[in-house]
């Protein structure tokens, strides 16, 4: 079974999520905030504009991004 992308995150989803600054976040405003959710899935959000939410990602996917930011293919 392949796991699907959640393209918003739910209100109820990201409730009790710790959030933290990523350390690949700039002085530029190009912060990007990550938790880790109760359900295991990992989400995202831009940290100067909260309100548009935040995305989500299965673990292999948060991997693959990851391992894209840091190999510099992203």
């Amino acid at each position: 079974m392949t796991e699907q992308p959640t393209p918003r995150a739910t209100e109820s989803m990201l409730e009790g999520a710790l959030w933290h600054k990523s350390t690949y976040s700039g002085t530029n405003n190009g912060c990007v905030e990550h938790a880790v959710l109760t359900s295991g899935r990992h989400a995202i959000r831009d940290t100067k504009d909260r309100t548009l939410g935040a995305h989500t990602f299965g673990r292999e996917q948060w991997r693959t991004f990851v391992t894209a930011v840091r190999d510099g293919s992203l």
